[in-house]
């Protein structure tokens, strides 16, 4: 393998981990000089790559390097939701003429289900046009919903462990708030983030493991109506006076004015609606059975990109599953995602490994149906078990100046163009230059 340059892309939502898998994946090309050249960054994803906008990381500060383990969210290099379709042959064109262009052998693509799909389309254009290109994904959703139900794919994302302690600790706020402002505020109704995968209001159990709380949990998979949703509240209030109702996202309200990203998937925080009003404003026009009103939150992208709730497990292992995509695309060639596997047994212990692209590409994994309660309320201690570890324990290292969080700056050093000026499809359409 001949010594040619990098570029790494971030796509889709960000996470409070995004970057720690961004950090993996630099500190490992550096440890592989005889492989790696050059260091790029598509800024803001694959669009970068189309306008030809890479970040050169290469000369950037060790020290701010090092930060990108407890800088949240995407704003050190960007990240998009731009699709690219099959019909796209032009985009696909440009970017191999970008990467000839800047002589890239490898291409780092971090992201979920939708950003696997590119990759995969990418590596397989490269290999028919006889261009040698080694695509590698490195995995990242806080919705957790890449991979199989059977877990053999991907045990679970990066990201998906920090969204999951940011819940379990905001439930534990909210209870407590619940608790004293029950008499005039009776129901807290909060929105998680996760259009079809339930995975992330499940994790508000996790607050509660013993269920002392009056919690109710509305997942995409839980089968529920406003109706039902309305009478099992009822139902709780008639018992305890107070209720906790988390609900997803995706649960099934009606229409919320659905504003949709360029996937075609609906952005709930950009609706005229959110699910949560609906639903509080549902409970109150129908009547509570205990005194007070419901009230409603949507903590919207404070789920993804709050460094103070990351999971310091979530942290490790986002970084080691970034370095063993570089490991992936220099020991075994195109084609692969790097994936985390949970050992078996009692005590929680993962391995990296690799599964094909195309297996995880588009992927849509649900939680699985043994880990609902019967009455579709509720997750199981099964799923417990499963989710526990990933939540860590203690607080994660942040830096502080002047009494705000130090996140990592990088120096906006772009490579010279060597190409034409270009405008990806979506944006010609669109009217966006």
């Amino acid at each position: 393998m001949a010594v040619k340059n990098v570029v790494v892309a971030q796509s889709g939502g960000p996470s409070p981990v995004i970057n720690s898998s961004l950090q993996g994946v630099i500190e490992a090309c550096r440890a592989f000089p005889e492989h790696m050249g050059t260091l790029y960054a598509g800024w803001h994803g694959i669009e970068g790559v189309l306008k030809e906008e890479l970040l050169d990381l290469s000369v950037q500060d060790a020290d701010e390097i090092a930060r990108l383990s407890c800088t949240p969210a995407a704003g050190a290099i960007g990240t998009c939701r731009y699709k690219l379709t099959p019909d796209q042959t032009q985009d696909f064109d440009r970017i191999l003429d970008v990467f000839q262009a800047h002589d890239v052998g490898t291409f780092f693509y971090i992201g979920g289900n939708d950003s696997m799909d590119t990759a995969n389309k990418v590596s397989k254009l490269a290999h028919e046009r006889g261009y040698d290109l080694t695509v590698t994904g490195v995995p990242k959703t806080i919705d957790n919903d890449v991979g199989d139900v059977e877990f053999k794919l991907i045990d679970h994302t990066p990201g998906y462990g920090s969204a999951a302690r940011y819940w379990a600790y905001i439930t534990q706020n909210v209870n407590e708030e619940n608790r004293g402002m029950a008499p005039s505020e009776c129901v807290s109704v909060l929105q998680a983030m996760g259009r079809t995968s339930g995975f992330i209001p499940a994790a508000s159990r996790l607050a509660d493991p013993q269920r002392e709380m009056p919690l109710q949990i509305y997942t995409a998979e839980g089968g529920h109506t406003l109706e039902s949703l309305t009478d099992h509240v009822n139902d709780q209030l008639r018992r305890s006076g107070r209720c906790i109702v988390v609900v997803s996202e995706g649960f099934d309200v009606g229409a919320l004015g659905e504003a949709r990203d360029s996937f075609g998937h609906i952005e709930y925080g950009a609706s005229q609606m959110a699910a949560a009003q609906i639903v509080a404003n549902h409970l109150n026009a129908q009547g509570l059975s205990a005194r007070g009103q419901a009230t409603w939150q949507m903590p919207g992208v404070l789920q993804r990109c709050t460094s103070s709730f990351a999971s310091k497990v979530d942290i490790e292992e986002a970084y080691g599953v970034g370095q063993k995509a570089v490991e992936v695309a220099c020991e075994c060639g195109t084609g692969y995602m790097a994936t985390i596997l949970r050992e078996p047994g009692a005590v929680y212990k993962v391995r990296y490994d690799k599964v094909p692209l195309g297996a995880v590409a588009n992927s849509v994994r649900h939680l699985p149906p043994s880990w609902l309660s019967a009455d579709g309320l509720d997750v199981t201690d099964a799923f417990v078990a499963y989710a526990r570890p990933l939540i860590g324990d203690g607080w994660p290292q942040i830096p502080i100046e002047k009494g705000l969080q130090r996140f990592a700056r990088l120096q906006m050093h772009f490579s010279e163009k060597r190409c034409d000026v270009y405008v990806p499809a979506r944006h010609v359409d669109s009217g966006a230059h």
